[in-house]
């Protein structure tokens, strides 16, 4: 089934997750206006997915961008990419990157590094561009000459781009009302990996602790455990007392890092749990979420 939409509308971050949701195998194409020399011209930027998990990414058709990336680090030249490519049957059924480290020409590290700048940092950048729509497309024919071979869910994708996002004026609309609050749907352990203010933002709604962050980053944070389903948002409906949110987090901008891909190989897809049913909230956990997000909103 093919979907089309506009970012504006449905936030990239949400269309990744329903893609890893739904186990997805398929093209996503976003077309958007880029800013050059004081024009705009229009961009196609191509994420790949398999059963759900991003496998590659780039701005062409033409499966070269990947060659270009490692010649222009000077690790292999082009002419003994080409001349691997032609002699080895490894490269009729099997992703590039692999194929290029079984011949010892490319270490596990470089891959991680190449997919971190095929995929990762370009995803995040998406996340601040407007005017964007998208196209996903079923395919069972993937780019093998355009992956390296690793491969990451795309729910870790929509948090590793959050996480390094620095202008978030695109998602404003989306984040989580001031006088809104937020409560689990899952109040066990979960398989993804937070990091300390994710899981401290996540334990809070389940009542067990305290945190004392600034609002906004709060709502960042917020935003991301909804689309990746570990949260909701819920509508007060009474005036109650409200808690000091003290500003005990650095605003400084973060920096763009990214953990080790997880799991490289197509065959080894791994399986999402499924979040479980949202629980009741007891009175104890809604005392501890009164006023949450509202102690700076007046």
């Amino acid at each position: 089934m093919t979907i089309t939409g506009n970012f504006a509308d449905f936030s990239l971050p949400e269309l990744l997750q329903f893609l890893d949701q739904g186990k997805k195998t398929g093209i996503l194409s976003i077309e958007f206006l880029a800013e050059e020399n004081d024009n705009k011209k229009k961009q196609v930027y191509y994420i790949w997915l398999h059963q759900g998990r991003v496998v590659s990414a780039a701005d062409s058709l033409d499966q070269q961008g990947l060659i270009l990336m490692i010649t222009q680090r000077g690790w292999i030249s082009e002419r003994v990419i080409s001349r691997v490519t032609q002699i080895s049957s490894c490269f009729i059924s099997s992703p590039l990157g692999l194929c290029l480290k079984a011949q010892g020409l490319v270490q596990p590290e470089q891959l991680r590094l190449l997919f971190n700048s095929q995929v990762l940092r370009p995803v995040c950048a998406l996340y601040q561009v407007k005017d964007t729509i998208f196209r996903f497309e079923p395919t069972s024919t993937l780019p093998l000459g355009e992956m390296t071979g690793l491969s990451m869910s795309a729910t870790e994708v929509i948090l590793i781009g959050l996480r390094a996002l620095r202008d978030w004026k695109v998602l404003e609309e989306k984040l989580l009302d001031r006088t809104s609050g937020l409560s689990a749907l899952m109040l066990k352990q979960t398989k993804l990996q937070l990091n300390a203010q994710e899981w401290q933002v996540w334990e809070f709604v389940n009542g067990q602790v305290s945190i004392q962050r600034p609002i906004v980053r709060i709502q960042h944070i917020a935003f991301g455990l909804i689309v990746v389903c570990l949260a909701e948002e819920y509508f007060m409906l009474a005036a109650t007392p409200t808690y000091t949110l003290e500003e005990s987090l650095s605003t400084s901008t973060p920096t763009l890092t990214f953990p080790e891909p997880v799991q490289a190989t197509l065959p080894a897809i791994k399986a999402t749990e499924k979040p479980a049913e949202k629980p009741t909230v007891s009175q104890s956990v809604l005392k501890n979420l009164v006023g949450f997000l509202r102690s700076k909103a007046a």
